[in-house]
């Protein structure tokens, strides 16, 4: 070990010892591992608000709700620029931006609508086609080779989705609108893949809060409704549970392939059910609950898979 390396490991039994020996076990893990522990924090954070938007939902507006969520969004962001300055919001790709936003503006709506019509755990599960379409947009796009063990684990994920929505039963219009927020989703998350090379995280945030808050603010001035204080305490909070969310699954987009990452947000579905058992009294069925259980087959499966590759590969120099 050269002096610098004892020099980062002196001290092991402060904090920064501490520190130090966990970012040295994070940047041992293969990206796609960390990809997808990023995917997971923003798979936790995005439950609680959708939480928070199917309570909101009972009399505001999905479109007021989208503006509150975009506009303190931005809010949360704005630490991070006045921290990095001009530097961390140049781009060079102002097109691209704008394009995300309207995408992400439209998706946004789809699945906050849905949020509303639906139960929690319906409108979670349908967001999980999400992985099938970001396959196909992955190999087209970013030229990301998938091999047959991906193709069948996200297939087999898929199942446990149709699994829980159990088409034969009947379909609410509302879910062909969370199905068309879903692709538009996946849209998004290729977008977010081919950014990053040049992009910093502050300013895909920063811009996308700026377009998304621009061109909701007419909608929802349409159906507009003052907020209760408490109401109004919920919006914030989910701009700022978005804003969290969304930077997790930069990380996550960034640091893993996209098609290795993605089936990891099927976590949702457990916490959905969770959440909707404990705050909705929603009680999932016998074929929800095998649903579930296929999911999170599937998703250990693709973990096991990374974690061998991991092995065999060089730790990257970054996180």
């Amino acid at each position: 070990m050269d002096d610098a390396e004892s020099d980062e490991f002196a001290g092991t039994r402060g904090g920064g010892g501490r520190m130090a020996r966990a970012r040295v076990g994070w940047l041992a893990l293969a990206p796609n591992v960390r990809g997808a522990l990023w995917v997971i924090a923003a798979g936790i954070l995005g439950s609680l608000m959708g939480m928070l938007i199917k309570l909101v939902g009972t009399r505001i507006d999905s479109a007021q709700i989208v503006f509150f969520r975009s506009a303190f969004g931005l809010v949360a962001v704005m630490p991070f620029v006045i921290r990095g300055g001009r530097r961390s919001l140049r781009t060079r790709r102002p097109v691209i931006h704008l394009v995300r936003g309207v995408l992400g503006l439209t998706g946004m709506s789809c699945l906050f609508y849905s949020l509303t019509q639906l139960p929690l755990a319906d409108a979670t599960a349908l967001t999980f086609t999400k992985p099938l379409f970001l396959i196909v947009l992955a190999v087209l796009f970013l030229g990301e080779a998938v091999n047959w063990r991906r193709w069948s684990a996200t297939a087999v994920g898929f199942l446990g989705v149709l699994i829980i929505m159990r088409p034969d039963t009947g379909i609410d219009p509302a879910v062909f609108v969370a199905l068309a927020g879903a692709f538009l989703v996946a849209c998004v998350a290729v977008l977010i893949k081919r950014m990053s090379a040049t992009e910093t995280q502050v300013s895909m945030i920063f811009y996308f809060g700026v377009i998304v808050t621009t061109l909701s603010l007419v909608p929802a001035l349409l159906v507009w409704k003052n907020p209760t204080p408490i109401e109004f305490g919920a919006l914030i909070l989910t701009g700022f549970l978005g804003t969290a969310a969304q930077s997790c699954m930069i990380r996550g987009f960034t640091f893993g392939e996209a098609t290795a990452v993605a089936p990891f947000d099927y976590g949702r579905l457990l916490y959905a059910g969770l959440i909707g058992y404990v705050v909705f009294a929603e009680i999932p069925d016998r074929w929800a609950i095998v649903g579930a259980l296929v999911i999170v087959g599937s998703t250990l499966y693709i973990a096991y898979r990374e974690a061998r590759l991991g092995k065999r590969r060089v730790p990257p120099t970054i996180g």
